[in-house]
């Protein structure tokens, strides 16, 4: 089974379940992002990894400790504007790339919250983006 079915699947129980996830996944902290493609303009949805950063939430673009970026992470670079859903909400949102002592401080707590961020980010020699989002006005 490929990532995209993976995706899919987690996506697929969140939306049925209001968030609720089985197996490797329950209890996790996730939010489904959808962005825009940068080439194609149309809407792409993944399950990711969150804190709540007082209010804010902050993800990381691990990509499971790749030497690249994730897909949706180049999205944003395109395009800011993105949704994210969470239990029984929608949200239209920026998207913001934090830095210095903000992107470290936030790292932190991604890899205290969620299993296997800390293995994902000493995999790698790449910065891993952290990504905060706001509700767009």
């Amino acid at each position: 089974m490929d990532m995209r079915e993976i995706n899919q699947g987690v996506i697929t129980e969140f939306r049925a379940n209001e968030g609720k996830l089985s197996g490797p996944m329950e209890g996790a902290p996730i939010l489904l992002l959808t962005t825009s493609g940068r080439s194609s303009g149309r809407p792409h949805t993944t399950p990711v990894g969150f804190v709540d950063a007082g209010g804010r939430l902050a993800v990381a673009a691990a990509n499971g400790g790749s030497d690249q970026s994730p897909d949706w992470y180049r999205n944003i670079e395109n395009n800011n504007q993105v949704t994210i859903e969470v239990p029984g909400a929608s949200i239209p949102s920026t998207a913001t790339v934090t830095s210095g002592p903000e992107r470290d401080e936030l790292l932190e707590q991604l890899c205290g919250a969620l299993p296997g961020m800390a293995d994902h980010v000493s995999a790698t020699t790449r910065e891993i983006p952290v990504v905060i989002f706001s509700e767009a006005s």
